[in-house]
């Protein structure tokens, strides 16, 4: 008998439903490939290129120098470990705000869940940079804050809430805390309310249905958010740039100086790929760490 058969044609129909199916796939293909892909690349081959401090031109070497200084460097260390730092802080916050914020909606009832809904995702309509211009305002020393505590009694200068971690973290929280909320609210309406009753009616406390019964089916609704808001904390720019000023420089602000600032656009690129690739190691290794342990949880 031969090693191995061959196999048989496939049907009319099913040759169809495949032309179908590639058709169908191949808009979204290309345009991730044209807009996405085609660019990277381009990004990682800038990278490659020498650069000319003197005359602030792209030299046609090709070489990993670039990637070497970010390793080597220390000034790229303190960055680096500052924005994932900020990333972690600022999905921590989003996690403990916004959970309890969309189980609370959750359980309001309508017109004023609705209404509250609005308010909570409202801030998705305006500009980020309007938002964290909003936030510079009240954060200045003859802002609102500032203002109010110094008409209160309870300082007797302005503080310096400006250009510094906290006020970019909670600039931050207030941009992305919609989209933790909108991940729970998706787990919460797949949530099966008879469950929870069946936990009081056997005697289960509020807090006990909550820990036990209503956060394991929302934990997918929480990783999901978790990772969105890490990876957009990571690379945000608007928001550090503005609240953090020029002496808090994160990674995507560092790139940018290195772009328009010194013109070095190759060791910029470098900077976009390392960051690009960082965060997707993380990601993908927090993904799949989860993955065990609710597989093995789950069996």
């Amino acid at each position: 008998m031969p090693a191995n058969k061959a196999k048989p044609a496939a049907s009319p129909e099913v040759a169809s439903q495949r032309r179908a199916a590639w058709a169908l796939v191949m808009p979204a293909t290309l345009y991730f490939l044209v807009l996405l892909a085609v660019p990277l690349v381009l990004t990682f081959v800038l990278s490659l290129h020498g650069f000319d401090p003197n005359s602030g031109g792209i030299l046609p070497t090709v070489s990993l120098q670039h990637y070497v200084d970010i390793v080597t460097d220390s000034y790229f260390y303190e960055i680096f470990l500052r924005t994932l730092l900020l990333s972690a802080g600022v999905t921590l916050l989003c996690v403990l705000v916004g959970v309890p914020e969309a189980y609370f909606l959750f359980r309001m009832r309508d017109p004023w869940r609705s209404l509250c809904l609005v308010l909570v995702l409202g801030p998705l309509l305006i500009s980020v940079v309007v938002r964290t211009l909003g936030w510079s305002i009240l954060l200045g020393r003859e802002g609102l804050v500032n203002t109010a505590l110094t008409k209160l009694g309870l300082v007797d200068h302005p503080l310096q809430m400006l250009f510094t971690m906290g006020a970019v973290t909670v600039a931050l929280v207030h941009v992305l805390v919609p989209l933790m909320v909108l991940s729970v609210w998706t787990s919460l309406t797949r949530l099966d309310p008879a469950v929870a009753h069946a936990a009081r009616s056997l005697g289960a406390g509020r807090p006990t249905v909550m820990w036990r019964v209503v956060l394991p089916q929302i934990t997918p609704g929480i990783l999901s958010g978790s990772l969105i808001v890490f990876a957009l904390t990571a690379s945000a720019f608007a928001t550090p740039a503005l609240i953090g000023g020029r002496r808090l420089k994160v990674v995507a602000t560092t790139a940018y100086d290195e772009f328009l600032g010194t013109l070095n656009w190759p060791l910029g690129a470098a900077i976009a790929i390392v960051l690009l690739v960082v965060n997707v190691l993380i990601i993908s290794g927090y993904n799949r760490a989860l993955e065990k342990r609710f597989t093995r949880r789950l069996g």
